[in-house]
């Protein structure tokens, strides 16, 4: 008797044992494998996409915002009449019955019916009462301008993971303040794959929504900007054309248009070429607008003043085998360096960079940005460096006095005139001045100072001279009465195959107002023109109707 009752104590205590070591096994070592399987059968993840943030104008227009659309789904488990379901959502969804009755017939729970549709189409498809089909919110990008700045704003399209991504200016710069913090739930369903509730995971899982941008663009002059250029590639024939406006004391874009343009609604009709802004993407060879950095350099250096006359400027100049010519071929024997930019004569600028020498030319050079990104907040900006101090020859030298041999962005060109008007002065240029957090913060952009490039004194007398070229040079039939204005004018040949297109150039004009008090400097570039080559023929005008646009909408009156 004893032992049979050993025997089946033993036995149970065995048993006890064994069924406490299994349900250890399925509720510690197999508990998260379970409770995944059991998601997997009766709820789902889902993903909750946050409010991507909106972008304004500095008058706090929405140029950017969102638009609610909605995916239609289905549980064709619970779909009764498949085919009949399918008849009727085709033509609403503007899609094939096929492929409806195709996703329709899917063991599945959840299904998406593409395309997403609009708010009135939503309506539409829940006044038939279908069962099994529902719908889930999304957002997609509203561009309120169309074309207006879509150069600067970029757009939001799929990456390869299928995330709305911003792709190309302010969009694809900004894009992950723009674009949130996802959010997860799950959502517990029935047998049939009915939802019963939904919860949030955890506080790290909560939906954070995008930070909006509120941008320094002025909508005035922004619209001014891109209406006068449109007409002027239309009446001189152009192949294309830009124009920016910054505030030279802060480096804030009031204005940035660029033509040929695009629809960032309609991005994908367009190529990838079309999305890229030339103002910080192009490099060209700028010309007499860059004449004015050579000559304040050389000022700056104490090599000449004002008054220095040229003693080589009588014929053309002869150097390293090469003859370089004024654009005009007439020469002034004795020209001062006032009239060196007035007349924009390239000899004189060959005298100016030969004082200058080439140690001091780099060194000013880097001062101005030649050869750097400026940093401007937009995606996307190349620089070309400037070549080795070794790889230059004394031709390189005279040519780059005169803004020949040398590729440089407008943007750079923009930011480097920009500190002669800014008392020697060369900002940051940035296009966002305030950031609206999703938890109602305003952070303000503050201006940066990136290094002085001549002395306050310099940038007075080299002022002067721009004012001089304004006034008597060959654009002053476009100039603005009784305002002083600085300015210069560009006309650009373009390298083709190792030589200069002699019947096409790229026609410019850079310039500041008012002289004595700059409130914007700005930057015309005509592309290709075929009614004159000269930028005092075609972006001159362009500058100075533009320019009396901005004096009469800030209210500054005529000084003079």
């Amino acid at each position: 008797m004893t032992w049979r009752y050993r025997f089946t104590f033993c036995f149970l205590i065995f048993l006890f044992f064994v069924v406490i070591s299994r349900l250890f096994y399925w509720q510690v070592v197999k508990a998260s494998e379970l409770s995944l399987l059991g998601e997997n059968q009766y709820g789902r993840i889902i993903k909750l996409q946050p409010a991507r943030g909106q972008i304004y104008t500095s008058d706090g227009f929405p140029i950017v915002a969102n638009r609610l659309i909605y995916t239609v789904f289905a549980n064709p488990k619970v779909v009764k009449d498949k085919k009949l379901t399918a008849l009727v959502l085709a033509p609403i969804l503007k899609t094939e019955e096929a492929s409806v009755s195709a996703l329709l017939n899917l063991d599945k729970f959840w299904v998406a019916l593409p395309p997403k549709v609009g708010l009135a189409t939503k309506q539409q498809i829940e006044q038939l009462k279908l069962p099994g089909i529902g719908f889930e919110e999304n957002y997609t990008r509203l561009y309120s301008e169309a074309s207006t700045a879509a150069h600067l704003l970029g757009f939001v399209g799929k990456n390869d993971a299928d995330v709305d991504t911003g792709y190309f200016g302010l969009e694809g710069h900004y894009d992950r303040l723009l674009r949130g913090k996802e959010g997860l739930a799950s959502v517990i369903q029935d047998a049939l794959g009915r939802p019963i509730v939904a919860k949030l995971n955890s506080g790290d899982e909560k939906t954070i929504d995008g930070d909006s941008l509120v941008l320094s663009i002025d909508r005035a002059i922004q619209y001014a900007a891109e209406n006068k250029l449109k007409k002027a590639i239309d009446t001189y024939g152009a192949s294309g054309g830009m124009v920016a406006v910054m505030d030279p004391a802060t480096g804030q874009i009031l204005a940035m248009v660029a033509t040929p343009s695009f629809d960032p609604q309609k991005f994908q009709d367009y190529s990838e070429k079309e999305y890229r802004n030339p103002f910080i993407n192009d490099a060209y060879e700028p010309g007499s607008t860059f004449k004015p950095l050579i000559m304040s350099a050389a000022l700056d250096e104490g090599l000449v003043t004002p008054e220095t006359k040229c003693n080589i400027c009588d014929k053309p100049v002869s150097i390293g085998g090469y003859t370089i010519k004024t654009w005009n071929d007439k020469y002034k024997p004795n020209i001062s360096m006032i009239d060196t930019i007035i007349h924009s004569d390239n000899t004189g600028m060959v005298f100016v960079g030969k004082k200058l020498g080439l140690n001091r030319m780099l060194s000013h050079l880097e001062k101005f940005g030649i050869g750097q990104t400026t940093g401007i907040d937009l995606q996307g900006e190349v620089a070309q460096p400037i070549k080795e101090k070794d790889n230059w020859y004394e031709v390189d030298l005279a040519t780059v006095s005169f803004g020949q041999g040398i590729s440089i962005t407008p943007i750079q060109l923009l930011a480097a005139i920009g500190s002669i008007a800014n008392g020697g002065l060369r900002m940051e240029p940035h296009i966002v001045a305030q950031i609206h957090t999703a938890e109602g913060d305003k952070v303000k952009i503050p201006s940066k100072v990136v290094t002085r490039t001549i002395s306050e004194k310099t940038s007075k007398i080299m002022t002067e001279i721009m004012v001089n070229a304004v006034n008597k040079g060959e654009a002053q039939w476009a100039r603005l009465k009784g305002y002083r204005i600085a300015g210069k004018t560009g006309t650009a040949s373009i390298p083709v195959a190792g030589h200069y297109d002699p019947n096409q150039t790229i026609a410019s004009f850079i310039g500041f107002a008012p002289a004595d008090n700059p409130k914007f400097v700005m930057l015309v570039i005509i592309d290709r023109p075929t009614t004159s080559i000269y930028g005092a023929d075609t972006a001159a005008p362009v500058f100075f109707s533009i320019a009396k646009d901005i004096l009469t909408y800030y209210g500054i009156p005529p000084t003079e």
